[in-house]
Order: structure tokens, then C-alpha cells, then sequence
């Protein structure tokens, strides 16, 4: 597939965390479509295999919340790639249980914040580095509506923390790296349907709660935030930077 100007990513290399699966495997499929050389970076070597593989990308364990691991993963990738043009953040978890703040087990909070947080931290470190040097670089963080709101449905008040932490430092690195030729965006999705959400989509009593939520009244497939994805990562948002884009069905529109 072809894309046209401003959305091709021809000659461009891109690393997508957390990309076994869910978000991650649309994530790094639009951006080989688009012509990028992508590395599937993923906790799971077998899994970012088996995204990468029909790509033809590369794939690569990294587990995002091991500082020694990311430091020497994210500048050798760049090195062996030519460079680093695109970081999509989308390695992520769930709260480990739902459940209010005053039974969330300090394991989980701490589990959660390392994964969802940390590892945006961990990342966006090492690929800034080379970006800086080279004068140039796009990374979109994964966040969620939750980072801009309460969730109602159900408590996830570690989920909710770190994706909220994740649009403020977005937008604190929009404007610290704005001079430098690097954009830095967010990208919110509502409820979509991967794996994060731990089977809740299949208890039907549940999905029509959560639906009657969304205006669209649906949840949202992978496939759907593709173009999201691919705009925050290309030319079309070069001038767009320390913002967010709210993917939900309309749930924080009122």
C-alpha cells in the first residue's frame, strides 16, 4: 500500500513498544504500510515475532521498565536501522485487580506505575538521545481517556494515575523539545477491544454497561486507531506538539 505525502513514512524508522498484540500490532502494521522500517519491541520475543514477521520488521525483546535493557536496546536499534525517526509508547497494563485505592496492594500500584509510567520515562530517554542528535523525531505516547478523566465503570485508580502522569509529561516534553525538530503527542483511546482488558468483552452483562457509555454506543476495534497513530507520526503533525487526541467513541465529549 501507498501512502501519500504528508502521511509517508518511507525511509523512516520506527519503534513500537508493546507491540505483540492489541494496539501495538495495528500500531506497527499502519506504520510499515506506510513505508517505515519498524522494530516490534516487545516483553515477549515470540509475540513481537509474530507481528513483525508478515511485515517484514524487525522484532525485539525489551522489557520497558529494565533501565539497562531499554538503554542499550533504543540506541541499538538506531544505530543498526539508521536512525530513529518515530517511538509510539504503547507498552502498557491494566490495574492488576479492580478494585478501590484503599484495598489496591502497594505490588500493584507500584507494577502498574513502572509499566505505564516508568517505561514511557525509560523510553522516550533513549530515543530523545538520538532524536536530539539528529535534529529530528516524533514520539507518540499511548495514554488513555482515563488520563483525562475518572473512570466510572469500574475502579483503576493505578491505570487512571499513570496515564494522567503520561499526558502531563507529554506535554511537558512537547515544550521542551519543540526548538529541537521533535514533536511529542499523546493519544488517547477509549475502551477498545485487546487484550488489556483481561476478558471483560466477553461477559456480555458487563460490555452492555460499558457501551451504554459511549455514544457511538460500540467499543472501538485495533484497526480503528490506525489513522490516529499514523498522523501523530508523520509529516501531516509536524506542527502539532504537547497535545493529545482523544480517540473514544465521544465518551469525553460531554
Amino acid at each position: 500500500m501507498t501512502y501519500p505525502e504528508p502521511f509517508d513514512l518511507t525511509g523512516r524508522v520506527a519503534v513500537v513498544t508493546g507491540a505483540g498484540g492489541g494496539l501495538g500490532r495495528a500500531f506497527a502494521g499502519v506504520l510499515a504500510e506506510a513505508g517505515a522500517t519498524v522494530a516490534c519491541a516487545e516483553r515477549d520475543l515470540a509475540a513481537a515475532t509474530a507481528t513483525a514477521a508478515p511485515l517484514g520488521a524487525v522484532a525485539v525483546e525489551l522489557d520497558v521498565t529494565d533501565e539497562d535493557q531499554v538503554a542499550e536496546v533504543v540506541p541499538r536499534l538506531a544505530a543498526e536501522l539508521g536512525g530513529l525517526d518515530v517511538l509510539v509508547n504503547n507498552a502498557g497494563i491494566g490495574d492488576l485487580r479492580s478494585v478501590p485505592l484503599h484495598r489496591v496492594r502497594t505490588e500493584h500500584w507500584r507494577r502498574v506505575l513502572a509499566v505505564d509510567l516508568d517505561g514511557v520515562f525509560l523510553c522516550s530517554r533513549a530515543a530523545l538521545a538520538v532524536m536530539v542528535e539528529q535534529g529530528s523525531g516524533k514520539i507518540v505516547n499511548v495514554a488513555s481517556m482515563f488520563g483525562l478523566s475518572g473512570a466510572r465503570i469500574s475502579p483503576i485508580p493505578a491505570y487512571s494515575a499513570a496515564k494522567g502522569a503520561v499526558v502531563n509529561l507529554t506535554r511537558e516534553l512537547g515544550l521542551q523539545y519543540a526548538a529541537a525538530g521533535i514533536q511529542v503527542n499523546a493519544l488517547c483511546p477509549g475502551f477498545v477491544r485487546t487484550g488489556l482488558s483481561g476478558g471483560v468483552y466477553e461477559n456480555p452483562e458487563f460490555l452492555a454497561r460499558l457501551q451504554a457509555q459511549v455514544p457511538m454506543g460500540r467499543i472501538a476495534e485495533p484497526a480503528e486507531l490506525r489513522g490516529a497513530l499514523l498522523l501523530l507520526s508523520s509529516a501531516a503533525s509536524d506542527y502539532m506538539t504537547g497535545q493529545t487526541l482523544v480517540v473514544d467513541g465521544g465518551c469525553t465529549a460531554g
